[in-house]
């Protein structure tokens, strides 16, 4: 923040006590200018987002203080964008452009048209993933459209390149149209080896998911559901390890049954999960009734056996887990004194969980939260770098349950027996060997289920 300030009015320590009133923290004061009569100066001030447009405020209300510019590191890194294209191959000369384009990119083109298979090696399809969102359900932010998603899709590109080698692209579509969304990505598949889709809202992202998923033989993969349950899903094995109770015999109880809620239940019944009650806004799913949407239907009809009905603090009685991706505050200190011993609590709804860890804690054994700053963040970042190397290393055509799978272990196993304690059941985005491990579990998984088109050399 840069301050114009007249030193009859107003002294710098009122300007720092302004400043520390409003949340932030000075650290750091630079003089530009001097007189007697005035100063200008740069102050560096760490502070949240939520108190950045207060501050401001607050010093620019004191007698003879002007604001004259405000610079915020994170719009700083995002100007112009954050992704950038750069050629692999450097064009000096004459000869350099006739084989990087024409004519001799002609042999190319020839020997790809007459065998479409060649595209996965002469391309960049062999390690591109389009990252696709039509911006309706961005983050926590709701449907705030394309143009606005940009700086989301262009992060995850980011983490594409740099945790595991992938070359991402951010795609935006302007259209909530169902159709137009599977024609368009289906019209621009032929120059990705995997599709991202990203921040598309529930109920469309299914259809939309499983559409292309039938219809290009590429892997498409909604992160919003499946990201969330295979992260979730390693966790809970570590968790479980930590407590000592077999998935087999676990009662869990999940909240929220939209795109993610879906996904991790599905994900659970996979792994064997002992009992399952999927809870929403009716209440728990319950075997032979109708519900309008068709995934409650599907999830009801494989859940809850003993049929339980009722809300969350009528079902969660007894149980071992409790799994959250819906709104803050529906789970209460009295549900988690009522669950069974060393109870786990994953509450995942963002900003705000569903219960607050400072709440559950003392009646806990685990906590988990979506949140950075608590310990075990369940992050998809830890899952979709892996599982695409994984997939684009073995030209995979889908990304089915068993590598979904393959992947929770593989993140799960990255926490040593040493290492593994209440508050760290899950490894770092940052710790190297997830992206190893997960992306060699992927291609394994997939050349056993039989939708992998190679074998990478080190895996023959």
């Amino acid at each position: 923040m840069r301050i114009e300030m007249d030193k009859t009015k107003t002294g710098f320590g009122q300007v720092i006590s302004e400043i520390t009133n409003a949340g932030g923290d000075v650290v750091a004061i630079d003089v530009i200018r001097a007189s007697k009569e005035s100063t200008i100066r740069d102050v560096t001030i760490n502070v949240s987002d939520a108190e950045d447009g207060r501050l401001t405020e607050a010093v620019a209300s004191l007698p003879g203080v002007r604001v004259v510019n405000v610079s915020d590191r994170t719009f700083l890194v995002h100007l112009g964008g954050k992704v950038e294209v750069q050629p692999k191959v450097k064009i000096t000369n004459r000869d350099d452009l006739s084989r990087v384009y024409t004519p001799g990119v002609a042999r190319v083109c020839m020997a790809i048209h007459d065998d479409p298979g060649k595209a996965h090696t002469l391309t960049i399809k062999r390690n591109t993933v389009a990252v696709v969102s039509d911006g309706t359900a961005v983050l926590g932010l709701g449907d705030i459209g394309p143009k606005a998603a940009m700086p989301v899709m262009e992060g995850k590109a980011m983490l594409f390149k740099q945790l595991a080698g992938v070359d991402a692209f951010p795609i935006c579509l302007d259209t909530k149209d169902t159709e137009e969304i599977i024609r368009t990505i289906k019209a621009i598949a032929p120059g990705f080896g995997g599709i991202n889709l990203e921040d598309i809202a529930s109920p469309r992202c299914f259809e939309i998911e499983e559409r292309l998923k039938a219809e290009l033989d590429i892997p498409v993969f909604h992160d919003d559901q499946h990201g969330t349950a295979v992260v979730m899903l390693a966790g809970l094995l570590n968790a479980l390890r930590l407590v000592d109770k077999p998935m087999e015999r676990v009662k869990a109880v999940l909240v929220g049954c939209g795109a993610a809620g879906t996904a991790c239940s599905k994900i659970l019944l996979s792994a064997g999960i002992g009992e399952l009650v999927c809870v929403d806004r009716m209440g728990a799913l319950v075997p032979g009734e109708t519900y309008d949407n068709p995934n409650w239907n599907w999830l009801a009809e494989r859940t809850n056996p003993r049929r339980l009905r009722g809300g969350v603090s009528d079902v969660i009685r007894g149980a071992d887990v409790f799994i959250g991706v819906s709104r803050p505050n529906v789970l209460t200190v009295e549900d988690v004194q009522s669950m069974a011993k060393d109870p786990i609590v994953f509450a995942m709804a963002n900003p705000e969980p569903e219960i607050s860890p400072e709440a559950a804690e003392p009646y806990v054994r685990v906590i988990a939260t979506g949140r950075g700053d608590y310990p075990n963040q369940i992050n998809n970042v830890l899952c979709f770098p892996g599982i695409f190397r994984g997939a684009l290393d073995c030209r995979a055509t889908s990304i089915n349950e068993e590598m979904k799978l393959a992947a929770a272990r593989a993140i799960a196993s990255v926490v040593s027996d040493d290492e593994l304690n209440e508050y760290y059941i899950i490894p770092s985005t940052f710790n190297d060997k997830v992206v190893e491990r997960v992306s060699r579990a992927v291609a394994e998984a997939a050349i056993r289920t039989g939708v992998a088109r190679r074998i990478p050399n080190d895996l023959r």
